[in-house]
């Protein structure tokens, strides 16, 4: 206990939701000294009062991330939101990597995606793969977890309230799914990877308890609201086009036709026993998620019908 209270865990994109979720999660547990890497310092005041040390980093500075690394035995590299074209995101992955390994760290555990494959149809998926190689191939030990899409994001874009409020949910997946899992899990999938003592090099899926389809979501949807929620599969082409013209950008738009490609292709898949063999916990299902969003997908529902 003495060994691990006296170990430095470095968590970065501390400022972000999952970030911030990890460093909560560690400050509830004696797993070490916590220290909190944000380009936004300001924005972590409140976890400097709990006992977290905030420091100023940016990716895009390699010189920040030497003193942002200092000291640390372990770290989480949350993959970044420089999604767009450019290669920055990458750009960014690397300059962590590298300042890791002059930081001297033990093990950096990295929130990868599901199956990072040269022939995946997600635009984003070399950010991943390539971060998974840089790791691979430097003298870091690493543990990566790849999280599943989160079941959040159904709420959070609207996905399902829309769907409600239509009477139709609209994909281009065919029959496929993904494993859907929660934001929470995978912040207490990261925290405990970070606080635990293996040093492992070892690639970890983290998903919910299973695969679920649209037509189970629309389901899901069902049962849970009372109102009739239809799956309406259509072609990818299609689909990129609607959404185009309901305004949304194309980057934006391909990557969610790329999205359910991937599920149609069972690449967003399989679901694993990885989270409850870390935590102890089992996942939550998407079902018991979504039956605490009722009232985010009525009350949605019922504005957008009105």
């Amino acid at each position: 206990m003495s060994q691990e209270a006296n170990r430095t865990l470095v968590v970065t994109g501390a400022s972000g939701q999952l970030g911030r979720r990890v460093v909560e999660l560690l400050l509830e547990k004696p797993a070490g000294q916590v220290v909190a890497v944000t380009r936004t310092p300001d924005k972590l005041k409140d976890l400097g009062q709990r006992g977290a040390i905030v420091r100023s980093g940016d990716f895009n500075d390699p010189a920040s991330l030497d003193n942002a690394f200092a000291g640390a035995d372990r770290l989480l590299l949350i993959s970044t939101d420089a999604i767009g074209p450019g290669g920055g995101r990458l750009k960014q992955h690397l300059n962590a990597v590298e300042a890791a390994v002059r930081a001297g760290v033990k093990q950096v555990v990295y929130t990868s995606m599901p199956n990072p494959d040269p022939d995946s149809p997600i635009f984003f998926a070399p950010d991943h793969r390539g971060t998974e190689e840089a790791l691979a191939k430097s003298p870091l030990s690493w543990t990566v977890h790849r999280n599943n899409w989160y079941t959040d994001t159904m709420i959070a874009l609207g996905t399902l309230p829309r769907a409600v409020a239509s009477g139709q949910l609209v994909a281009a997946a065919g029959d496929g799914g993904a494993a859907y899992v929660t934001r929470e899990d995978c912040a207490r999938a990261a925290a405990a990877s970070l606080a635990s003592s293996n040093t492992t090099s070892r690639t970890l899926n983290i998903t919910g308890p299973a695969v679920v389809s649209y037509a189970q979501l629309a389901k899901i949807a069902s049962e849970i609201t009372g109102r009739t929620v239809t799956y309406v599969p259509v072609e990818p082409e299609a689909m990129k086009a609607a959404l185009i013209s309901q305004g949304i950008p194309e980057l934006f738009a391909g990557l969610i036709v790329g999205s359910d490609v991937a599920k149609a292709k069972g690449k967003m898949g399989p679901a694993t026993s990885d989270y409850f063999e870390l935590t102890g916990r089992q996942p939550t299902s998407v079902a018991a998620y979504l039956a605490t969003q009722r009232t985010a997908l009525v009350g949605a529902g019922a504005k957008a019908a009105g």
